[in-house]
């Protein structure tokens, strides 16, 4: 992986949200998706940092679609990209290597 790929775990949601979303992977669904699912409540504006930091690496496109009706607002719609799916790829491969033959039980962890 080149210098800059890795991606952080709230990365690796919101590429996995996007990815689950399709057409409606907008900011909002996106957060919706990630709290559905993990339990996580994100800040919007954590959201929207995240999906234009992996826009600027190449690892998510956007389109801009028609305003919503109640704000009149832009809205984005966002894509992983080929380079994006491979380094998300990579990312979960390299935690499902770390996880082989770890035994996760609860009151064994050292304090």
């Amino acid at each position: 992986m080149a210098k800059g790929e890795w991606l952080g775990e709230f990365e690796q949601m919101v590429l996995l949200a996007v990815l689950r979303l399709e057409d409606n992977a907008y900011g909002m669904e996106v957060r919706r998706e990630i709290a559905l699912r993990t339990g996580r409540d994100t800040a919007i504006g954590a959201v929207y940092a995240t999906l234009e930091r992996l826009r600027e690496k190449g690892f998510l496109r956007c389109r801009d679609v028609a305003p919503e009706r109640e704000s009149g607002r832009q809205r984005r719609a966002y894509r992983v990209t080929a380079v994006g799916g491979r380094v998300l790829e990579q990312a979960l491969s390299a935690i499902s290597k770390m996880r082989e033959g770890v035994q996760l039980r609860p009151g064994k962890a050292e304090s």
